[in-house]
């Protein structure tokens, strides 16, 4: 998954300001306490912190 494919996603599923924020905010356990940009930082392929925001954020099979 490239990393703009991966911004838009985030951007359809939680609206650009709140999408900012939980990139920026929420720490993920699954990405080993990271942050979704940490974690991108530490080279975290784009799909696998997708993967830990839809588990995180229970979004739905269909948009994942």
């Amino acid at each position: 998954m490239r990393l703009t494919y991966f911004r838009e996603l985030m951007e359809t599923e939680f609206g650009v300001a709140r999408a900012a924020a939980v990139a920026r905010d929420h720490v993920f356990s699954e990405l080993g306490g990271r942050t979704v940009e940490q974690a991108l930082e530490a080279g975290i392929e784009p799909r696998a912190v997708w993967k830990a925001v839809c588990d995180a954020y229970d979004v739905p099979p269909a948009r994942r």
